[in-house]
């Protein structure tokens, strides 16, 4: 691993929520990263993010992260950082992510605000880095905004991609079943989910519809062509803890049998794996 003094320093806002400490789960085992800033609420602000976070992570929480002192999440707080993460909810994001993008930093997003806006990359780097040349079109002053889609957006467009490339799709169908991780903290109550499932996740249906035509789309002057193929979807909520599954139905462009679908996406590789990106 590079060491410390060395990697690049970055920052995650809204800390402190499910998203929040995904990332600094991820990023204790960064090669490149080292994390510097967290920001979170005016609650939580000041106070040591050990103090501040109720940690859900199974990995236990690195005593260098506890230490951190939480700031307010503005431009000025993320302002030694080049790179920052965002686990934002939609509504703190909206406005706040392109501040900061134009104070010159680059933003990563996991927060919806900016996903359909036509300069911003909707990014799963396995399917669409292309789309990365969306940067050079922003107008967020110095700095850059990309996002990543929804949850069950990324494995359904993961799973498409070697097909739209081999045999090309013209409708999608796909139903859901996503575990409460995936409501946030407090999420749904215990009361709501056990022994039950909740057949409407709301705006979920939407985002799976709209983003997969964006992700699977192509890049022109004007921004990112949707691809033209029927997306419909289905989103349930379900009483596992972690991890969604997806059943799918597909109708491609030309004739396909089980093997060759099965050798489409066995033999798929994309930038990540070109690049021996960790």
């Amino acid at each position: 691993m590079t060491p410390a003094k060395t990697r690049i320093p970055v920052a995650v806002l809204g800390a402190t929520g499910s998203v929040g400490q995904r990332f600094i789960q991820l990023l204790q085992r960064h090669p490149w990263f080292r994390l510097h800033t967290v920001t979170a609420s005016p609650r939580s602000s000041g106070r040591k993010y050990g103090d501040a976070v109720n940690w859900m992570q199974a990995d236990p929480l690195p005593a260098s992260v506890a230490d951190l002192v939480v700031r307010d999440t503005t431009p000025d707080a993320v302002k030694d950082c080049p790179l920052v993460f965002s686990a934002l909810g939609r509504e703190t994001a909206d406005g706040l992510e392109a501040e900061i993008a134009s104070a010159g930093q680059v933003i990563v997003s996991n927060a919806s605000a900016y996903r359909m806006h036509p300069e911003v990359p909707l990014l799963v780097p396995e399917v669409n880095p292309e789309h990365l040349d969306l940067l050079q079109q922003q107008s967020f002053g110095n700095g850059r905004l990309l996002t990543n889609p929804n949850c069950s957006t990324i494995g359904l467009t993961l799973a498409l991609k070697p097909l739209l490339d081999a045999f090309g799709l013209e409708a999608v169908h796909v139903v859901t079943l996503q575990a409460v991780s995936g409501a946030g903290i407090p999420g749904v109550s215990s009361y709501s989910i056990l022994d039950n499932v909740i057949p409407y996740i709301g705006g979920e249906e939407e985002k799976l519809e709209e983003e997969t035509g964006k992700i699977l789309g192509r890049v022109t002057p004007a921004g990112i062509q949707a691809h033209p193929m029927t997306v419909s979807a289905t989103c349930n909520r379900v009483a596992v803890v972690d991890g969604h599954t997806e059943c799918v139905s597909v109708k491609l462009r030309d004739r396909a049998t089980e093997a060759d679908i099965r050798a489409a996406w066995s033999d798929f590789r994309s930038a990540p794996q070109e690049l021996d990106l960790p």
